[in-house]
């Protein structure tokens, strides 16, 4: 069924009775000529762009749990292209162009909305280098404004603009960025994909991959049974060092937590999306109410989807530094995704040396902004055996060329011995 004012009318006519499922629970066929691991936004918009842009439509997708049960439905969902290096800047514009239309191709309301986001500044030096940013970012034809305290205050009056430790003179603003629902991205993305004849297999886990006698994999282990491909795509995010594993494969990642944070329901309060220049801090206000922000990592692996109490109280500090009257609303819940922390920060997307097997991982911070243009460049790469243009600086031998693209430093920061 096709969603439109016009159905919507004629489902209210029936109390909303006769809708049917947004996607098939398909069971798994015997061989396919793309078989994608993961069925997070990553891996159902890879699925998606498979079909519609190549034509390849004898593809499936395999989930382990349920579809949005992984870090699809644990993030803060912020999309921006506020980006200043090359690689990242034209990558990460590419998927806000996508995200603009996102509701239109998939004719799905991911209630994508573009509130703004500004990157406060607290410091000449740390204005300058906004500054460079957002000239790097118009020079690539992206929207960008270096706003002064003044604008800022008139926009954001309930911020601490006379922090002694932390003064508020300024931040770079993209309009065009802001938030979308999560669960409603891959849901979104499952039901196009499914549309269009894609297999989304839930409850199905990769417990091994199938080689031939050249080491190529031709298939894959899982709970429900061997399933034979023409090519696999790993879109795992934090598990990627562990199914990667099984084929004998030790990449440049690490798995770490990631804690996110919902407060009770207020009236309207953040206009767009809010960071803070002196600290790791970030939050927005849902449709519902609450403030929804987030920090740094839990800086020890783990693949627990859950988090500590250190990093609580410093994400905690971090808001109450940037605007103090936040100390009065109550916390309402918390959770953990697992991030997949690439060395340099840097996501990698790229064939393995294993032949057969192709890799979308590494995303750190930035998985679900990127989650669009993800899927085109990685189907892209699936069908043609060649990078994409915008994601030729992806590959994962950039770290034997010294060729990374280390956006703020934020990459894992591993214990080498």
């Amino acid at each position: 069924m096709k969603y439109s004012i016009f159905s919507l009318a004629k489902a209210a006519l029936s109390g909303h009775k006769g809708w049917g499922r947004a996607w098939r629970d398909a069971p798994p066929k015997s061989h396919y000529d793309v078989v994608i691991i993961g069925g997070g936004g990553h891996g159902l918009a890879t699925a998606y762009h498979l079909a519609h842009q190549y034509g390849i439509r004898n593809v499936a997708v395999l989930e382990k749990g349920w579809i949005g049960s992984g870090n699809a439905g644990r993030n803060t969902t912020i999309i921006r292209s506020n980006y200043g290096l090359p690689g990242n800047t034209g990558f990460y514009e590419l998927s806000m162009k996508l995200w603009e239309r996102m509701e239109q191709d998939l004719n799905y309301n991911a209630m994508v909305s573009q509130r703004g986001i500004v990157n406060l500044y607290h410091s000449d030096a740390q204005r300058d280098a906004f500054a460079r940013r957002g000239n790097t970012m118009r020079i690539n034809g992206i929207d960008a404004e270096l706003l002064d305290r003044a604008q800022i205050q008139q926009m954001m009056p309930f911020l601490n603009f006379d922090n002694a430790r932390f003064p508020i003179q300024g931040g770079l603003l993209q309009r065009r960025a802001g938030t979308a629902r999560h669960d409603a991205v891959v849901w979104g993305y499952a039901r196009a994909a499914d549309l269009l004849g894609v297999d989304i297999i839930q409850n199905c886990e990769v417990t091994g991959f199938v080689r031939d006698h050249n080491g190529k994999v031709t298939g894959v282990e899982t709970s429900r049974g061997r399933i034979g491909a023409g090519k696999v795509g790993m879109a795992v995010a934090g598990s990627t060092s562990r199914v990667a594993g099984m084929a004998g494969l030790r990449l440049p990642i690490e798995s770490h937590v990631l804690q996110a944070f919902v407060s009770e329901a207020i009236k309207p309060l953040i206009p767009g999306v809010i960071t803070f220049g002196a600290g790791h801090f970030y939050v927005s206000q849902s449709d519902k109410g609450g403030l929804v922000f987030g920090g740094d990592l839990d800086g020890y692996n783990s693949y627990a989807q859950r988090g500590n109490m250190p990093v609580m109280e410093d994400v905690c500090e971090g808001g109450m530094a940037l605007m103090p009257m936040i100390g009065r609303i109550r916390l309402l819940r918390q959770w953990g995704g697992i991030m997949d922390m690439s060395m340099d920060g840097t996501p990698i997307i790229d064939k393995t040396p294993v032949d057969g097997l192709y890799l979308n991982a590494g995303w750190c911070y930035g998985g679900f902004k990127a989650t669009p243009a993800s899927g085109l460049v990685f189907a892209h790469l699936l069908a043609t055996d060649t990078p994409h243009e915008e994601a030729k600086r992806f590959r994962l031998d950039r770290f034997e060329r010294g060729a990374m693209i280390d956006e703020k430093g934020q990459g894992a920061q591993p214990n080498l011995h």
